[in-house]
């Protein structure tokens, strides 16, 4: 990948989101893909022509952009840790028993939980070929992929572990996203710091741009999922509220009269999913969301230092972009 010239203003800033998005799934299309067996690489081509939003492989290159690290290794680096991520979605949308993603079926309601569960174990090793790929400090960046990997899956565990628990508590929740949501986008920042040869001290500030920024990536999917609605969302609603899943919005509810009656109702999902929005609005537990959403984006925003320019405000005009998205 050519590496992409300065881009300070807004409309540029688009532009070169843009560029690494389409370049991302130009080489994304271009992996080698075996045509045997089918059960399990079928999947794998579905999920890969996916309309995903590729944020993860744009933090990688932003980052990297900033020390001038190698376009190669950047484009390695965004593909393994793209790669990551569909990994997770995949066995993700099983375990939640979700039917849509990106506005299709989930890849275990096309093809059956077999082949999904499979599909998803070879994506996680494509990513793990990919990654072992870069050629600037490469020890330094597939030991950081792996221990994403472990944080994600420790993330995902809780995620379920807390399912239907009315004693979660806030730290617990925090814990649960830093770990599901936060570790991923932590090493997509700090991949950029590792190939761009840059110091320990540095990348901690990566790191800690990226897990505030995951969480508040997270948190604002747990608005999203009670606030949107599924066609702009692009997947199924309502599993959480099914599954009663501990959300940001759930847990700050438990401190009001009148939450339990709610979260105990038998009432069909929609319904219920209703009654809770207007719950979260009038109790302003809505608001404190998304107050804590913007706090966590701040955070992110203090660990910028680090870049300079242009490239700093690249960074924060990509931390807006998750502040503000509606799906």
């Amino acid at each position: 990948m050519e590496h992409c010239s300065r881009m300070p203003d807004t409309n540029l800033f688009s532009e070169l989101i843009s560029f690494i998005r389409s370049e991302t799934d130009r080489h994304l299309n271009k992996l080698d893909i075996p045509e045997e067996p089918t059960f399990v690489y079928d999947p794998i081509r579905y999920v890969l022509a996916g309309k995903g939003k590729r944020l993860r492989p744009i933090l990688v290159h932003l980052s990297g952009r900033g020390f001038d690290a190698d376009p190669e290794d950047l484009m390695h680096a965004g593909l393994a840790v793209e790669l990551l991520h569909n990994f997770t979605l995949v066995h993700d949308d099983i375990m939640d028993k979700d039917n849509t993603r990106h506005g299709q079926p989930t890849v275990h309601e096309q093809f059956g939980n077999e082949a999904a569960i499979l599909a998803g174990d070879s994506i996680f090793t494509l990513g793990q070929l990919l990654i072992g790929q870069v050629q600037a400090n490469t020890v330094q960046a597939v030991l950081a992929y792996n221990k994403a990997s472990l944080e994600v899956c420790a993330g995902q565990a809780f995620d379920l572990q807390f399912e239907g628990d009315a004693a979660t508590t806030l730290d617990q929740y925090l814990d649960m996203v830093g770990k599901k949501t936060g570790a991923l986008l932590s090493l997509c920042a700090e991949l950029g710091g590792i190939l761009g040869g840059q110091s320990n001290d540095v990348c901690t500030a990566l790191q800690n741009f990226g897990f505030n920024l995951g969480s508040a990536f997270q948190v604002q999917d747990d608005i999203l999922e009670i606030f949107s609605d599924a066609e702009n969302l692009g997947k199924s609603l309502d599993s959480d509220v099914i599954a009663e899943k501990q959300t940001i919005l759930t847990v700050l509810a438990r401190k009001h009269d009148g939450w339990d009656k709610i979260a105990g109702s038998d009432d069909d999902v929609a319904i219920k999913r209703e009654q809770m929005r207007s719950f979260f609005t009038e109790t302003g537990v809505y608001e404190r969301a998304g107050e804590m959403s913007s706090d966590f984006i701040s955070r992110a925003k203090d660990s910028l230092s680090v870049f300079s320019g242009d490239h700093k405000g690249n960074m924060e005009q990509f931390t807006d972009l998750v502040l503000n998205r509606t799906h």
